[in-house]
């Protein structure tokens, strides 16, 4: 399937934009009929270590995972633990509702609900 120039130019701007981070936390993001919703994977980071900004139809979430001591005696054979800062951003249509986006932060995984607003939600028509 070939991608339109349009998608090439999102994926490369989105590209872009999340490698001027130091790291890039996975995250799961998806679509139901409420809205969207995106989880990010950040342990070790601490709460206030994390900023969320939603403007123009881009959701960006920035923080910082500070870098544990580092023992000189160790002879590390995998080191992927990423440290400093980070950045994602995500394009979102415009039928987001801003007012009502949420956050939430447990055992390292941020969640965040941004729904539709409600004309863009799916309704069942009743036939009469």
């Amino acid at each position: 399937m070939a991608l339109a120039s349009v998608d090439v130019d999102r994926l490369l701007q989105d590209t872009l934009r999340n490698m001027n981070a130091g790291w890039a936390p996975p995250c799961n993001a998806y679509e139901d009929e409420q809205g969207f919703h995106i989880q990010i994977a950040l342990p070790g980071v601490d709460r206030q270590d994390i900023q969320i900004l939603f403007e123009d139809g881009v959701l960006t979430v920035k923080g910082d995972r500070k870098e544990r001591s580092v023992d000189q005696a160790r002879r590390y054979f995998a080191q992927e633990i990423g440290w400093g800062g980070f950045t994602r951003s995500f394009r979102l249509p415009s039928y987001i509702d801003p007012d009502k986006v949420s956050a939430s932060y447990k055992d390292g995984v941020l969640v965040l609900g941004l729904p539709k607003r409600e004309e863009a939600k799916p309704r069942r028509i009743e036939i009469s």
